[in-house]
């Protein structure tokens, strides 16, 4: 294939590096922008030209906007779907350097000035001259790259297959662009008659230790939740210490019932959760004084494989209440010890069971205006606003304290596998060949090791597990939902092969050339043309496809 924009190594390098010249950290104007300046790219295929309402932007949220690409053959219903973000995390840890971080080429020759402030395997590669650094660089912004140059090949050569691309802001923080997307989806899939045959998501491979050089494709992505909770003690002068129960003692005893807890490792095809930890853990007292914290809250994080929602608010309340009887304990003992009574026992209780007493004591419409108050706070987060719900009620409730209020705090990201899946399994064997022509060996990881945007598509669920997210988030159906429904209709094995690099959301982040540049695209092309000859697409015309990409296979080998 000749005359193509992005089909050399040198083309999608200079590709990466512009997408990843416009910043686009998330929440911000570059993010916002970015969508738009990327459709104006799209807009030099010659297919988009002539197709112009197959290339749309589509609402996220905050003035976001997710972009859809359709290459559709006239024939053919089968339809891989590219999935990829193109949000960022900040460059506040580049230093001095942060004017570069978003220029590859510029940052990696300066970097070649500061070898010394390396550490030793960033200098190693950057010796190498193997390796391109900078934001965005391997996470994600060169999986885009791939899927654009996927689009020019496939519509330039009149592949026999439908290639959807789909690239999405806020993947860093709550994914709201791919929640919104699982709609498009739907309607898009209604509206050109699709068959989505695959969810092929473009996250690159990353090292699962240090050292690691190992490359991988996912066959499915590990989920992740946040359970929280809400601390209520009873308030007193310092003082008077005992006249009350300060919420962080309270807090203490469930943070040490969470950290670690092995209770809620899964363990599944070989490959384990990490363990819990707390990701904040902090009083709401909004400003100093000698009145003692006596609301507190906390946020736990906890991978998922198999496990629903409704499980690990289960396992959730089974640590609190353990949690409860050892606080409780302990603070008998100290009544005891300063011959007190003290302010009562400890107890464990969902959100959901605080909503239904609130609503009975105060009435559905202050329980309205409440939350409606909560969410006029731009500076609160979905984290925020989904605690200080929580906390509002209960200064409307102290009866109840002193109390743990369990509940949930977006963003919720479902676990999904395919690798028992048929074409997944054709799939990965054909990757592994493909990449032995290179020399290098690629293994299958069951669970990507982190999260991705593939959590919301393929939806296994069945029962209704997910419903206790719904009932104990507190800002579930006005700042944060999931379409769980619409999810559990796309359904379609997914993939995830992108190219290697290293350090992700770190300052020394860098993408490996080779992989991406040569590696990477092979794989990929290969990969949708078995597509192609597996499912019979329904062209009868192959042997224009064919022609063209064993030329290609041949150049690029």
């Amino acid at each position: 294939m000749t005359g193509l924009l992005w089909d050399t190594p040198d083309s999608l390098r200079r590709l990466v590096c512009e997408l990843v010249s416009w910043e686009s950290h998330t929440h911000t104007e570059g993010e916002r922008i970015f969508s738009s300046k990327l459709r104006d790219k799209m807009l030099q295929l010659d297919y988009f030209q002539q197709n112009q309402e197959h290339l749309s932007l589509h609402d996220a949220e905050g003035g976001r906007h997710l972009l859809t690409a359709l290459y559709r053959h006239p024939e053919a219903v089968d339809t891989v779907v590219l999935i990829s973000h193109f949000d960022t995390v900040a460059t506040e840890e580049f230093g001095d350097l942060q004017p570069l971080a978003c220029q590859p080429e510029l940052l990696t020759r300066e970097l070649v000035n500061r070898k010394a402030d390396l550490n030793e395997e960033a200098r190693i590669d950057l010796e190498s001259g193997e390796y391109l650094f900078g934001r965005g660089t391997m996470d994600m912004k060169m999986g885009l790259a791939l899927h654009m140059s996927l689009m020019e090949k496939a519509s330039s050569a009149e592949w026999p297959v439908n290639l959807m691309l789909v690239t999405v802001p806020d993947e860093e923080v709550n994914s709201a662009g791919m929640r919104a997307a699982v709609k498009v989806l739907m309607k898009m899939k209604q509206q050109f008659g699709l068959h989505y045959t695959l969810f092929l998501n473009g996250e690159p491979s990353f090292t699962q230790k240090p050292g690691d050089e190992k490359h991988y494709i996912y066959t499915g992505t590990m989920g992740k939740i946040m359970p929280a909770a809400l601390f209520f003690g009873k308030e007193s002068h310092v003082g008077e210490p005992l006249s009350g129960i300060t919420a962080p003692y309270i807090s203490s005893f469930l943070t040490q019932q969470m950290e670690w807890n092995p209770l809620f490792r899964e363990t599944e095809l070989g490959e384990s959760t990490p363990l819990p930890v707390s990701l904040q853990q902090k009083d709401l007292k909004g400003q100093y004084s000698t009145q003692t914290p006596y609301h507190a809250v906390a946020l736990y994080n906890v991978f998922i494989m198999k496990r629903s929602a409704s499980q690990i608010m289960d396992l959730f309340e089974m640590a609190a209440r353990e949690a409860a009887l050892k606080c409780n304990q302990s603070y008998k003992a100290l009544c005891e010890r300063e011959h007190i009574e003290g302010v009562g026992e400890v107890q464990v209780l969902r959100y959901r069971d605080l909503l239904n007493y609130a609503e009975k004591k105060l009435g559905k419409e202050l329980i309205e205006r409440v939350k409606e108050e909560v969410l006029k706070h731009p500076e609160w987060d979905e984290r925020e606003k989904s605690l200080r719900t929580a906390e509002q009620l209960m200064v409307r409730c102290k009866e109840l304290a002193p109390a743990i209020v369990l509940l949930f705090a977006p963003p919720y990201y479902p676990a999904v596998n395919s690798s028992d899946d048929p074409l997944i399994i054709e799939s990965v064997q054909l990757l592994k060949e493909v990449s032995a022509e290179f020399g290098i060996q690629v293994e299958q990881v069951h669970y990507f090791n982190g999260i991705c945007d593939l959590s919301y598509v393929n939806y296994q669920d069945r029962s209704d597990g997910w419903m206790a997210f719904e009932h104990n988030t507190p800002i579930w159906g006005t700042a944060y939902s999931i379409p769980f429904r619409e999810m559990f209709k796309l359904q379609a094995p997914v993939l995830n092969v992108g190219p290697f690099g290293k350090d992700a959301h770190q300052s020394t982040e860098r993408l490996h050339m080779e992989s991406a540049f040569v590696q990477t695209p092979a794989m990929l092309e290969k990969l949708i043309w078995s597509i192609c000859k597996r499912k019979g697409s329904g062209t009868g015309k192959p042997s224009k496809m064919e022609n063209l990409m064993d030329q290609s296979f041949q150049e690029s080998s």
